[in-house]
């Protein structure tokens, strides 16, 4: 019996893990205690992503349990010890703002709870592969040094410069304003690295630009796409941070993401880390994400601006993924901007309206 487990598996990423996994017949652990309510309110909760995948699938067991319980882990490592053939850590508190508010538990979670899953890893399951959600906030602001344009709707860099197609990984995390958010996660990371590297682990950190899908419980804080969907579907006012609204993102569906997991799986490194997004193919300003919005919902949004960015926050991101494809040349992400905006319209409309 081959199992994987998925932590956060209610949420974006952690849901579309359990469907690609279940799929494909495997027995599938998820852990998952919808921390994401605790962190932004009931309608940030992902109890009905969570009912869905105990409905759908026979092979998926639901654990409501939290990463940081040292004990509870242990249990459910310790149960299905070396059977334990793949672990995808999507858990997480995600937000730059709510770490401010809370920096202990910010860092419990990310950081603290990477190290128990990682540590019952190497005690239980070592020939298991490891696979990390991490954030291009490892890099902290470092990429607003960059050399960039203002052009009528976004920021953009230069054609000539060595990031036109995207940051790759040799940018430093070292001597940048990360925010707390960005602090956790650099110690995750670094933990995720240093489990491969020093103790042999086929483990890797996917740093993800702005992760995206229909299954995004969307919300102020975080889920740029989904709650700027919401929020024109339902008239609810909607705020853009600084930076004129011209900040870029780069965008990745959650399921081109999961198959990169699922190929990374069967040709696995030690150590391993990957710039992950949709690169040049998939990538909006603020505004232009705005305008997409509305001309696929034919409404217009409430919206207002303040001055002051999100601490830490980009201006400008675009995700180099060639060393990952360089490694597994047979991905590449299929979904653009605008299919991702329609199908997360067409799949929330009975949902949010």
């Amino acid at each position: 019996m081959s199992v994987v487990i998925v932590t956060g598996s209610a949420g974006l990423i952690g849901s579309e893990a359990v469907r690609l996994f279940c799929q494909k017949g495997e027995t599938v652990i998820g852990i998952d205690n919808d921390m994401r309510s605790e962190f932004f309110g009931e309608g940030a909760s992902t109890r009905w992503q969570r009912d869905l995948l105990i409905r759908d699938y026979k092979n998926y067991i639901h654990h409501d349990v939290d990463i940081r319980d040292q004990s509870a882990i242990e249990t459910i490592f310790r149960e299905y010890g070396s059977d334990i053939s793949l672990i995808i850590h999507a858990a997480a508190q995600p937000s730059h703002d709510w770490a401010a508010t809370n920096p202990s538990v910010d860092f419990a979670v990310n950081a603290n709870g990477t190290l128990i899953l990682l540590e019952h890893t190497r005690q239980f399951c070592p020939e298991a592969v490891f696979i990390f959600t991490s954030t291009n906030k490892v890099y902290g602001d470092r990429p607003n040094e960059l050399p960039l344009i203002e052009l009528e709707e976004r920021w953009e860099i230069d054609p000539s410069h060595r990031y036109y197609q995207g940051i790759d990984e040799s940018m430093s995390i070292d001597c940048t304003k990360h925010s707390l958010f960005g602090a956790s996660k650099v110690a995750a990371d670094v933990l995720v690295q240093e489990y491969g590297r020093y103790f042999g682990i086929r483990t890797a950190c996917f740093r993800g630009g702005c992760l995206t899908g229909p299954n995004h419980s969307g919300t102020q804080l975080h889920g740029f796409l989904a709650y700027l969907m919401k929020c024109v579907m339902t008239g609810r006012s909607y705020t853009v941070f600084g930076y004129k609204g011209k900040q870029v993102r780069d965008n990745i569906h959650s399921e081109d993401l999961v198959n990169a997991f699922h190929d990374f799986y069967k040709a696995p490194r030690r150590g391993e880390v990957y710039n992950i997004g949709g690169g040049r193919f998939s990538n909006c300003s603020v505004l232009e994400a705005i305008s997409l919005c509305e001309e696929i919902t034919e409404k217009s949004l409430n919206w207002t601006y303040t001055e002051s960015n999100r601490v830490g926050d980009h201006m400008w991101w675009i995700s180099d993924v060639s060393k990952f494809r360089h490694h597994f040349p047979n991905w590449n992400p299929l979904r653009g901007i605008r299919e991702i905006l329609v199908q997360i319209f067409q799949s929330n409309t009975d949902r949010w309206v």
